[in-house]
C-alpha cells in the first residue's frame, strides 16, 4: 500500500510542476529512478523510446509504463491517475475563473515567463537522454576532455551515425514519422543484439 500512494504521490507532483508536455516530466523521472527502486536511468530510455512510439501523451504513456514497472497493473492506473489529477484540478479551476482573469496582463505575463521553464525543462531531458544513450559513462572522464583519444573511447559512434542519418533523412524527405520511429526501432534492436 506504501508503494502505491508513493507512486500517486510522485506522479501527481510530477503532474503538478511539469508544465509543457511529456518531455518535461522527464527531470522528475530521473529522479524518480534515483530515489526508488521502481526503474533505473536505463530503463527511463526505453520508456521514452516506447511512449513516443505509442499512441497517446507522452507524460500518460511514461506515467502508465513507470506504474506497470514498480507495482504492475495496478501500479500503472494510480501513477497515470496521479499525473492527471493536478490538470483536472487546474483546468476546472481556470476554466470558472476564466472569464474573470482573460486579457489580465499579469496573467499573460506570467504564461509568458513559463516558457523559458519550459524550455529549460526539456533542454534538461534532452540532456539526459543523449547522456545515456550517445555517451559510455564508464569512460566518461572530464579530465582528458582536450584528449582526442577521449572522444574516441567515449562516444557510441554508430548510435551517432543512425541518429545523424535519421535526421538527415527527416529534414530531406518528409516521410510519415511512423516510418521514422520504425527505422529508429530497428536500429535499436540491431544494437542491442
Amino acid at each position: 500500500m506504501k508503494t502505491y500512494l508513493l507512486l500517486f504521490f510522485e506522479f501527481f507532483k510530477t503532474g503538478l510542476f511539469a508544465v509543457g508536455g511529456g518531455l518535461a516530466t522527464l527531470p522528475f523521472l530521473y529522479e524518480m529512478a534515483a530515489t526508488y527502486d521502481w526503474f533505473d536511468a536505463h530503463t527511463l530510455t526505453n520508456m521514452v523510446a516506447v511512449s513516443e512510439a505509442t499512441p497517446g501523451a507522452i507524460g500518460v504513456n511514461m506515467a502508465t509504463y513507470a506504474g506497470i514497472m514498480a507495482k504492475g497493473l495496478l501500479g500503472g492506473i494510480v501513477a497515470t491517475s496521479g499525473l492527471v489529477l493536478p490538470s483536472i484540478i487546474i483546468i476546472t479551476i481556470i476554466s470558472r475563473m476564466l472569464a474573470r482573469v482573460k486579457g489580465n496582463p499579469y496573467v499573460e505575463h506570467a504564461f509568458y515567463g513559463l516558457r523559458p521553464v519550459v524550455t529549460g525543462l526539456i533542454a534538461a531531458a534532452l540532456f539526459q537522454i543523449v547522456k545515456i544513450t550517445l555517451i559510455r559513462l564508464e569512460d566518461w572522464d572530464m579530465s582528458r576532455f582536450t584528449d582526442p583519444t577521449f572522444w574516441s573511447g567515449s562516444l557510441e559512434w554508430k548510435r551517432i551515425a543512425v541518429c545523424a542519418v535519421l535526421m538527415f533523412a527527416v529534414l530531406k524527405w518528409k516521410k510519415s514519422p511512423i516510418l521514422y520511429i520504425a527505422v529508429g526501432a530497428a536500429a535499436g534492436l540491431v544494437f542491442a543484439l
